[in-house]
């Protein structure tokens, strides 16, 4: 066998190791993204991943469900997982005591006050029973917040329960057992009751009273932004590109919907698709303030490091600013 010059071998190693590294540069990325519900907040992170959408971007995305958020937070600041997909609450908790910070969100929650069929306004709700979860929780807040804006004094006018049932359509079964008179729930328990021949009474909705909570907000740490920029950029980039086919394209989003959360009821699917792609999930997935400053208020009594702290200290949408001004989003929306 001929022996190879030197100058030749070169060449040829030179050209390998080019290709070894073009190969390097388009392998994927690998992205870790923890999510605390399954419900259809998280409709877009799902669709990105069935579609491939996340790999345009040059990310390989592995949504993990963790149902806790402490846990969550956890992996995150042990390197875990990159992003935590969970409540305001939780990330101003974890703000707290870590450098956590928002940077992306899916819309606040779609919740409604919902009452007996024979109550039909506001008033019929006075000397009643109101449900929430537990003292302290979420919907117990959200209540103590909304009923002084609509002239209803907790323990003047209306009594507040505890029910010790986190699930608001396993609250709202409590309405027809006649155990309490009304409770926090979403459309798609309206809907769910509705196919069973079951009536609620919906007396008003949060957002438009201007008490918003969020199920679906994305947080990382300060350190993961500033080393990891580009990934989170990509990240944010294939999501949105997910919400706007969740909202153009009907039957992708409900396959998948009905995929992830198990549900075969056509009825129920649309409701979801309604109220969530084409209802509280933007399609600029920036975070909402009023949400955290929420949040901030309902943890300040436990947690003396929130005093005087403001939504800004637990949010940085530069990156979402960043895509905006280079267009993105102008894109997909004209």
């Amino acid at each position: 066998m001929r022996r190879i010059p030197a100058s030749l071998l070169l060449c040829m190693l030179l050209l390998s190791w080019a290709v070894a590294a073009a190969a390097q540069e388009k392998k994927l990325q690998s992205f870790r993204v923890s999510y605390s519900s399954i419900t259809a907040t998280r409709a877009p992170l799902w669709i990105a991943k069935e579609m491939k959408i996340f790999e345009k971007y040059g990310l390989d995305v592995a949504p993990i469900h963790i149902a806790s958020g402490s846990a969550s937070y956890s992996a995150l600041i042990a390197g875990d997982v990159h992003v935590v997909s969970d409540t305001a609450s939780a990330a101003v908790a974890a703000g707290s005591r870590a450098p956590v910070v928002i940077f992306a969100g899916s819309g606040a929650i779609p919740y409604k006050l919902i009452a007996h069929p024979s109550i039909t306004s506001l008033d019929g709700l006075k000397g009643k029973v109101v449900g929430i979860s537990f003292v302290g929780a979420g919907s117990d807040f959200l209540l103590r917040r909304l009923l002084p804006k609509l002239g209803l004094m907790p323990g003047k006018d209306i009594t507040l329960i505890p029910t010790g049932i986190g699930r608001s359509d396993l609250r709202i079964q409590l309405i027809f057992q006649g155990k309490i008179d009304a409770t926090l729930g979403t459309a798609d328990n309206v809907a769910q009751f509705a196919l069973k021949g079951l009536k609620v009474s919906i007396l008003g909705d949060l957002a438009e009273w201007g008490v918003v909570t969020t199920g679906g907000d994305f947080a990382t740490t300060r350190q993961f932004l500033k080393d990891h920029r580009d990934l989170a950029k990509a990240f944010l980039m294939g999501f949105s590109e997910a919400i706007w086919l969740g909202k153009t394209n009907r039957e992708i989003a409900i396959q998948i919907l009905s995929k992830y959360l198990r549900v075969e009821n056509a009825k129920t699917l649309e409701s979801m698709h309604k109220n969530y792609l084409l209802g509280t999930i933007p399609a600029k997935p920036y975070p909402l303030e009023a949400a955290v400053e929420i949040a901030i208020e309902e943890a300040s009594p436990s947690q003396p490091l929130l005093k005087g702290k403001k939504s800004a200290d637990f949010i940085d949408v530069s990156i979402l600013r960043e895509i905006e001004q280079e267009g993105f989003f102008s894109r997909f929306y004209r």
